[in-house]
């Protein structure tokens, strides 16, 4: 994989059936945006990548032993998990933060971002998808890993994980059931946010084509050194490999959105 590529796949066995996914994977810039005019420390914050979220699905995809895709950009750059007519699918300000190198932003580097990060990294998610939906001979269950802040706006969030779905309960229901029934956790439903986001990455890959699914959100304290990261890890290993053998979450059935009639 070249070093500016846009994003990476972990190899695994796709004949298992299961994709992991990870879009704010890491906070990288190309060298010719600089720091896109922010002083270094915006980039060990939440609005530069999910914390925690590149090593965990790097352990859960050696545990299972299944294909992930992980973006290799700053959602600062363009974000990944916006539909590309989403206004804030390039920020110009992020929880506070002015971002120089985003306002004011031509219509050519709009669309260059697009062509250089956004769609690469969309088009090998659909790639991969294809290619184990092709290798196991049924529908992949699709599970993308994100991680939020421990407060917004100085309100605390107490919940340890979330799950968060548009209106497909397949995989978010026994997930959310299975996460809870460690009696250790809270589990958020749909908090601190909503998953029904039109465009985004469950609704293109996982909504739009009836595709079992369910986005993870872990609280970024709790996975923010070596030792929280793979506490979650054994925490959500078992889980994932239960779902990926249920039979029904491997079945195409597509569900109204309710963000809105689909295009097609």
């Amino acid at each position: 994989m070249p070093e500016t590529s846009p994003f990476e796949i972990i190899a695994g066995n796709n004949a298992a059936g299961l994709v992991l996914l990870a879009d704010h994977a890491t906070n990288h810039l190309p060298a010719e945006y600089g720091k896109l005019g922010l002083p270094e420390s915006a980039f060990s914050r939440h609005i530069a990548y999910d914390i925690g979220v590149e090593a965990l699905v790097r352990r859960l995809a050696l545990r299972l032993g299944v294909p992930a895709v992980l973006s290799r950009f700053s959602r600062l750059l363009i974000d990944p998990n916006r539909g590309e007519d989403d206004p804030t699918l390039i920020m110009k300000i992020s929880d506070g933060a002015i971002i120089p190198g985003n306002h004011p932003i031509t219509p050519d580097e709009w669309d260059a971002r697009l062509n250089r990060f956004h769609r690469p990294y969309h088009r090998a998610v659909s790639q991969t998808i294809a290619s184990v939906g092709a290798a196991s001979g049924k529908a992949p269950l699709v599970i993308s890993i994100h991680s939020y802040t421990p407060a917004w706006k100085g309100v605390p969030r107490p919940w340890h994980a979330a799950v968060l779905w548009d209106s497909d309960p397949r995989a978010v229901t026994p997930l959310i059931e299975a996460l809870q029934g460690s009696g250790d956790i809270l589990v958020g439903d749909n908090e601190p946010y909503d998953g029904a986001l039109r465009g985004d990455t469950m609704f293109r890959h996982c909504m739009e084509t009836g595709l079992a699914h369910a986005l993870i959100e872990v609280r970024q304290d709790l996975i923010g050194d070596d030792s929280g990261v793979a506490e979650w890890d054994e925490r959500l290993g078992p889980i994932l490999a239960n779902l990926n053998a249920r039979p029904e979450l491997h079945e195409i059935r597509r569900y109204p959105s309710r963000t809105g009639p689909y295009a097609f």
